[in-house]
């Protein structure tokens, strides 16, 4: 296979093999790691052009992971596919060398368009919308839970609510 290249960073073992298989039946040449140490050894073996990178791994937070591939190769094509979005993770994710940030549920469909335009828009229209209060509490969430490695029990705290409320709000808005 001639295509190009993709390394799949996900940890959810059934929708990372549906990706695989719906990119390969595109051309792609596929990798999947499953964290941030899988991730290292397929890099050791060959650099990709492109790849896809969960937010959330496990316990642990994919923003090291763009960080690695973006070293590794700066023009890399990086989209981050998220269930945990918030403007903060979007901000750190580009700043870190991504270059598209999808909210799930995404397809391949999603993705490629994304690769396909890797540089910014400067004519999308500017909106009068304000952010409601629930905008805002689910973005302090996510900033909080990424600034914890996605430690429940501690972004609780830091936020000053009690385990079991985040975890209630966390179970309207599912991450996978």
């Amino acid at each position: 296979m001639n295509g190009p290249s993709l390394i799949l960073v996900e940890d959810d073992e059934t929708f990372a093999r549906t990706l695989q298989r719906s990119f390969e039946r595109r051309g792609y040449r596929v990798r999947v790691a499953a964290d941030i140490g899988q991730l290292k050894a397929l890099l050791d073996a060959e650099i990709p052009e492109r790849a896809v990178v969960d937010l959330k791994l496990a316990t642990s937070s994919g923003l090291p992971c763009i960080q690695l591939l973006h070293a590794r190769d700066p023009a890399m094509l990086i989209v981050v596919l998220t269930g945990y979005a918030s403007i903060s993770t979007a901000v750190e994710a580009i700043k870190l060398g991504a270059c598209h940030y999808l909210v799930k549920p995404s397809n391949t469909d999603d993705i490629e368009a994304a690769f396909d335009k890797p540089a910014g828009d400067a004519t999308v229209p500017l909106t009068n919308r304000a952010s409601s209060i629930k905008t805002h509490e689910w973005e302090m969430i996510n900033e909080t839970l990424a600034a914890t490695g996605f430690n429940i029990s501690e972004t609780a705290r830091r936020l000053g609510m009690h385990r079991r409320t985040l975890a209630r709000k966390l179970e309207k808005r599912p991450v996978k």
